[in-house]
């Protein structure tokens, strides 16, 4: 265990929370009858799969990830076929989903995997955390799930049901205030028995579904319906009316804002696209060209000059007009995007001399390479439009 650390949220988690015995029992009887049974991932011992659902569900909801699991097992049904697969098609079949580091990080260890583990997913929670783009808690999910290894989760939901549980005041993701929810799982997991690995199974989708679907962020349903939550008797959030309090926000700081020009630089019906660097924002994703523009206020004119300057890079450039704007919102800033439609005449090359990788493509062909949604619903609004 990380030694903790010196903050002063070390005194919002009392050392004398105790776990009742029956906790896990408790979990383990109330998923088995009101939990989820019918998701795609569910109802398999499979590694592969239970392993890409939990990455797909990091940080996504899972109403958003059945379509693109689905369509992903379809595609790649095998730790080896993803492995095997080009990059750019799992980024594509990746592309919407965000966090795209996700995606890159699920080739790397189907390939790490396919190299160091002879094509078998390990067992061990210690030796899967490991592995690229898993970490404790999904390692310890995989491992239940696929071979009912008995070892605690922590993810989001987990912290806000043992938040609200315990009566933890403080910022979960406080250092403190983890290491703590880290020893609180520990001790909450089922009793050994002779069904362990069946209960490992109930307990750790237990857990998740209570976190999703009854603890939720805004109303939670603690005593709302049969089948409401069983850690509601002795709930410290629900006996002080601290369901709204509880898990403690992460202090917020200003949305800043930044902008950025694209180009939509076309011949005919194909478009010009840019490979983007692994690192940073849509990393591995296939965007449209951008361009520095240091006026401010934005000067339009100066854009589309140096929109024409670019695509003369390419050939020979006739016009350039600009093309509307959006806006889209990340997780720590918000993104204007002014878009630039440049109409070339001949081409004279199909690629840059150095720099990121260039290349046409058919609008009709967009679904064979990962696009950034927001790029995406540029290039669908000028298709509406008439402008391809």
């Amino acid at each position: 265990m990380p030694r903790k650390s010196a903050s002063s949220a070390v005194s919002t988690v009392s050392p004398d929370i105790r776990v009742p015995p029956d906790f896990g029992a408790r979990v383990v009887d109330w998923q088995r009858v009101h939990g989820r049974h019918d998701l795609p991932w569910q109802n398999t011992r499979d590694p592969y799969r239970i392993w890409l659902s939990e990455i797909m569900l990091q940080q996504t909801q899972v109403s958003a990830v059945i379509e693109y699991f689905q369509r992903f097992v379809a595609q790649l049904p095998t730790v080896a076929a993803l492995a095997a697969a080009p990059a750019d098609e799992v980024m594509a079949l990746w592309a919407g989903l965000g966090y795209y580091s996700r995606a890159r990080n699920l080739h790397r260890c189907a390939m790490q995997v396919m190299s160091e583990h002879g094509g078998q997913f390990p067992a061990d929670p210690a030796v899967l955390a490991t592995l690229p783009g898993i970490g404790r808690s999904t390692a310890a999910a995989v491992a239940a799930f696929s071979a009912g290894v008995r070892s605690p989760i922590l993810d989001g939901n987990v912290k806000r049901v043992f938040a609200r549980f315990f009566g933890i005041h403080g910022h979960p993701g406080e250092r403190a205030i983890e290491n703590r929810m880290w020893e609180l799982a520990e001790s909450a997991l089922p009793v050994p028995g002779p069904r362990q690995a069946e209960d490992m199974v109930a307990y750790t989708q237990g857990l998740m579904d209570l976190g999703a679907t009854v603890c939720s962020r805004g109303k939670p349903a603690c005593l709302a319906y049969a089948g409401a939550c069983p850690l509601s008797g002795d709930c410290v959030a629900r006996r002080q009316g601290l369901t709204g309090v509880l898990p403690t926000p992460k202090p917020r700081a200003a949305i800043p804002e930044r902008s950025t020009v694209m180009l939509l630089v076309r011949h005919g019906r194909e478009i010009l696209l840019q490979l983007r660097p692994d690192s940073g924002i849509w990393g591995g994703l296939w965007s449209l060209p951008e361009i520095p523009v240091e006026t401010l206020p934005f000067d339009a004119e100066l854009a589309e000059q140096a929109a024409l300057d670019y695509a003369r890079n390419f050939g020979d450039p006739a016009r350039a007009d600009m093309a509307g704007e959006l806006t889209h919102v990340f997780t720590h800033f918000r993104l204007l995007i002014r878009a630039i439609r440049v109409d070339m005449g001949a081409l004279q090359v199909r690629e840059s001399n150095g720099g990121p990788p260039h290349r046409w493509l058919s609008l009709d062909d967009l679904d064979a390479l990962g696009t950034p949604a927001p790029v995406r619903r540029l290039l669908d609004d000028q298709a509406r439009g008439g402008l391809f």
